[in-house]
């Protein structure tokens, strides 16, 4: 079992590949806006995600196991508070970033 952050990302780029990886980070970065109160079609011009993307991770989000919440902190219907365009691009930038560094490693 993964016990820190290092130790799942290893295990991630052992198991996914560049795609997936690329994908999961998406969907990630999807979620943590819907978190946040955006609107579908501002998540899909932030992320260049698909609508069906959204939709899909706002399903996930919503009625899944529970483990998008688990990560964001944030409960069902519940959403954490609303960023301004500056912080939005801020995370985009380190969700990009996080991804790099673990790609390059």
């Amino acid at each position: 079992m993964c016990e820190t952050k290092e130790e799942v990302a290893d295990l991630l780029r052992d198991i996914g590949t560049l795609s997936e990886l690329q994908a999961w980070s998406e969907r990630f970065e999807v979620a943590k806006q819907l978190s946040q109160g955006l609107t579908y079609r501002e998540i899909a011009a932030n992320t260049g995600a698909s609508t069906t993307t959204v939709t899909r991770v706002a399903k996930y989000l919503e009625n899944g196991e529970g483990g998008y919440r688990n990560v964001l902190k944030t409960h069902r219907h519940h959403r954490l508070h609303t960023k301004t365009d500056e912080q939005n691009t801020e995370s985009r930038e380190r969700s990009d970033s996080v991804l790099k560094k673990y790609l390059h490693k």
